[in-house]
């Protein structure tokens, strides 16, 4: 099947640095680039940069068809930063890579992060979106709409289906694209087919991506697609990869805030453990409501033991039942949070949740699995895990049944990961409806 692919017509232009005031406020009118018709290709691919160049004469120049870039609108048109007070302190260009980029997840995120929300307000970005041959037409109006936002961050945009290309240099790699789950689909398939997709994007990361790339896996049956992505990336540090929990732990505390009757800004120390899934354990013995013990501010513990956690573990269900949409806002959401525990130094005495590679671990967990724990960062983009967290028989007893399922999904994916043939001795059906 062959894709649609821009090539336009771009021509660069050049100002003096007197002139960049005035293109600031008529950019959106002046587009400097004309765009011929669609011309068909297998593979699609829209590079959109703003890059510094010498001050100039302002002139228009046509540029050798061979040597110039894909790109859109503004972002052919080529002037120098250097010369524009706003841009002095800014920092280096990060590259983000997102797969599943034409999806309602990424839609609300790319804007979060093109907007300066996510790395800051002096962190110019560059992305770089995978998508499918079937989405590359609705990759490239994604591409469009970054255009006409104007972020001033936002210094690249590209497009592509290939993983090898749009994972070139990566620093961040948001991969959010997975197959959801057909009618009569088994669990044990679902494994098969997403693993067999992060197992590829995992070979691409360790080929072309920055040896520190850091990687958070949105795409269920998110742990084990961690677990299968980092396998197929030996050059890469397995401390590097995160299976998306967050939005659990948000869940969490509001539903803790709202039984206590505070802001959800009182609740902190909120852990989820083990799998995204059903059986995960949001952490009541553990967290805190305004620096005191869950367990002393909510006296209901039976509540806790039995409707909290239900409704945690079910909350995205409902929503599905209630919206008939899957969480996709609050989703990025927890991403943008994910990101910025990893950027930001966690506060004194709090921590977060985030489901990571196992080995070495303190608590006795099995290794060799992606499982959700606690974590600390000192802003770094790495994590520490927290030692001084306390267990109870409940706790242990649940914590137990999430690392079984996690145990019995590697052994289904053994043979994405190198470890031998797959055996699939799968538990009760506990995938999220979002999986569906």
């Amino acid at each position: 099947m062959a894709v649609t692919q821009f090539n336009p017509t771009c021509q660069k232009t050049h100002f003096h640095s007197s002139q960049l005031s005035f293109l600031s406020r008529t950019l959106p009118r002046q587009r400097h680039c004309s765009f011929p018709a669609i011309r068909r290709t297998q593979h699609a691919r829209i590079s959109c940069s703003v890059a510094p160049n010498e001050v100039q004469v302002p002139a228009v120049k046509a540029q050798d068809p061979k040597s110039k870039p894909d790109c859109y609108g503004v972002f052919c048109l080529t002037y120098d930063l250097r010369a524009e007070e706003e841009t002095r302190s800014w920092k280096k260009l990060i590259n983000i890579a997102v797969s599943g980029a034409a999806g309602m997840i990424a839609n609300h995120l790319l804007f979060k992060i093109a907007s300066g929300e996510v790395f800051g307000p002096d962190q110019p970005v560059a992305l770089k979106l995978l998508g499918s041959q079937r989405s590359i037409q609705a990759l490239e109006g994604v591409a469009m709409e970054l255009e006409d936002s104007l972020f001033p961050l936002l210094r690249e945009v590209s497009i592509g289906i290939d993983p090898y290309e749009v994972f070139q240099d990566a620093e961040w790699a948001l991969l959010i694209g997975a197959k959801p789950r057909g009618p009569g689909m088994e669990r044990a398939g679902l494994l098969d087919i997403n693993g067999q997709i992060y197992a590829e994007q995992g070979k691409a990361l360790n080929a072309v991506a920055s040896r520190n790339v850091k990687v958070i896996v949105v795409g269920n049956p998110c742990n084990t697609n961690a677990l299968i992505c980092l396998k197929n990336a030996p050059n890469i540090p397995a401390k590097n990869f995160h299976a998306l929990t967050r939005l659990d732990e948000n869940r969490a505390k509001c539903q803790l805030a709202l039984k206590a009757g505070v802001f959800y800004d009182k609740v902190s120390n909120v852990t989820i453990w083990g799998n995204h899934s059903t059986t995960q354990v949001p952490d009541f013995l553990n967290a805190r409501i305004d620096g005191f013990p869950v367990k002393e501010v909510v006296r209901d513990h039976k509540w806790l033991e039995e409707e909290f956690t239900e409704k945690v573990q079910k909350r995205g269900g409902v929503l599905i039942q209630k919206w008939g949409r899957s969480s996709a806002a609050s989703t990025s959401v927890s991403i943008v949070d994910a990101i910025r525990s990893l950027i930001t130094p966690t506060p004194e005495g709090d921590w977060f949740s985030s489901g990571v590679y196992s080995d070495g671990n303190p608590y006795g967990i099995a290794e060799g699995i992606v499982f959700s724990m606690p974590c600390r960062s000192k802003g770094d983009g790495d994590y520490e895990l927290v030692k001084d967290v306390i267990f109870d028989d409940y706790l242990r007893k649940r914590i137990a049944k999430t690392e079984a399922e996690l145990l019995a999904e590697k052994r289904c994916v053994a043979h994405l990961t190198g470890e031998g043939i797959a055996v699939c001795d799968l538990p009760g059906d506990t995938m999220l409806p979002g999986e569906m």
